[in-house]
């Protein structure tokens, strides 16, 4: 595992006990809450974190997009599109936290345990390339927000994000205690930003509920979006990443106590992700009541979606607070993003190369893009395609793994929760075969 990501999930003063876990307080927190001791909250408190760090990036700047491009063109259409991705979101994240409480390793690792050498340099391969799409996202959706509150042109905007995404870096060496905080902050600025603009809306309840619990599609463009969501939510990297976060955080010693463990991420999940979903819907349904119910059915690029709302009467306050989420979102999953990057070549390929160039590397294609001028909400739209692409690769080892009673012992999958995650792969798979039939045709 890479130093930071090690960092992450362990502290070197490991605790002798029931159980090996991170930091001396931490570790009799830990203790207390495996015994059953305490309050529901105060036991659930020293599990919470792995799931807030994955749900960043269920929130990056590729979600505005597509978000903001279905309610505007779309309404309320496609919310159940969300909420169907964030339950599929959630199984898989639940999923993932549970290898890496079971084995004591990552996905990459345990891929590279199992399968040919062959392919476990194909998936590497694949899965590098998401993590290019995914930088794309982060930085040009940092950069962009950058442009629409400071007026500042979007290539120096890329390289003031780059320096602020080099100092989260440095934070990150510092361990997982200041990485979650300043993580679950950011958070809460894109959860505040648009509880704000829900207020200001003001969404009839009908058809939101409508679009929620009816689902249907109209035309070949909205299932391009819809297939965005779904890239924008099931986020491949976080699959890699999730696994490498609760590895060796809590290290149960046996079957029983690696059960209780998982009971513990489990809420951890069920309570990120269902804030992650929460605030994804909201940015539909605020694009949905503000553009769409006005008959502005074309405000698909975030930045005309700023400045409309900016325009409108009492809108300069909603639109700021666009803004700024956007800014929190970009720099926050970024880091994610690179904490993922190191998983995955440490993990297939036992290697690993210093943090500052690999996120030289990895944001050199972003700062292309904005250097030669394409459009920034529509490159964000197609980056969240290529992303949905990236899952089955990710999701089809997991879901062979945790269906496997030898490697996962106590918290193998139930057979209903196989026949459930096999349906998600193929739902996805299904909608990429969909987009690549419908780019060949024209």
């Amino acid at each position: 595992m890479s130093d930071t990501v090690q960092s992450m999930v362990a502290d070197p003063d490991v605790v002798e006990g029931p159980v090996d876990v991170v930091g001396g307080g931490h570790a009799r927190a830990v203790r207390r809450s495996l015994a059953g001791q305490g309050r529901p909250l105060a036991r659930l408190w020293p599990f919470l974190g792995p799931a807030f760090i994955a749900a960043v990036a269920y929130l990056d700047p590729g979600n505005f997009a597509t978000n903001i491009s279905a309610g505007s063109e779309f309404g309320y259409l496609l919310l159940w599109v969300i909420l169907v991705s964030n339950l599929m979101a959630g199984l898989i994240q639940t999923m993932s936290a549970k290898l890496g409480i079971a084995t004591g390793k990552n996905l990459p690792e345990v891929c590279r345990e199992r399968f040919p050498c062959w392919l476990v340099w194909a998936l590497w391969v694949q899965a590098e390339l998401i993590a290019i799409a995914t930088d794309l996202a982060e930085f040009v959706g940092a950069a962009l927000a950058l442009n629409l509150l400071f007026h500042i042109a979007l290539f120096p905007a890329g390289v003031i994000t780059a320096a602020a995404n080099f100092g989260i870096l440095e934070l990150q060496r510092r361990g997982y205690r200041p990485v979650e905080a300043v993580i679950s902050g950011f958070l809460g600025v894109v959860a505040i930003g648009f509880a704000y603009q829900l207020v200001y809306a003001g969404p009839p309840v009908a058809p939101v509920l409508g679009g929620l619990l009816t689902p249907r599609f109209a035309g070949t463009e909205s299932v391009f979006l819809a297939t965005g969501i779904l890239g924008a939510t099931v986020m491949p990297h976080v699959i890699y990443l999730h696994s490498a976060l609760t590895q060796q955080r809590v290290v149960g010693r046996s079957e029983a106590e690696r059960k209780r463990i998982f009971r513990f991420e489990l809420m951890d999940v069920v309570i990120a992700m269902g804030i992650a979903g929460a605030v994804n819907g909201s940015m539909l349904v605020v694009a949905a009541t503000l553009f769409h119910g006005r008959g502005l059915t074309h405000v698909g690029d975030i930045d005309v979606a700023f400045r409309s709302m900016f325009g409108m009467a009492g809108g300069r306050g909603p639109a700021i607070m666009l803004g700024v989420a956007l800014l929190a979102s970009g720099l926050s999953s970024s880091s994610v993003g690179t904490m993922a990057g190191q998983v995955v070549m440490q993990g297939y390929l036992r290697r690993r190369i210093p943090l500052l160039v690999r996120r030289a590397v990895t944001m050199a294609p972003a700062l292309i893009v904005l250097a030669v001028g394409v459009n920034p909400s529509r490159t964000l739209v197609i980056s969240q395609v290529i992303l949905s692409f990236g899952i089955p690769f990710a999701l089809v080892p997991l879901l062979m793994f945790c269906r496997d009673r030898r490697l996962m012992g106590a918290l193998v999958n139930r057979p209903a929760t196989t026949a459930v995650a096999t349906v998600v792969v193929a739902l996805i798979v299904a909608l990429n075969g969909f987009l690549l039939w419908r780019a060949l045709l024209g």
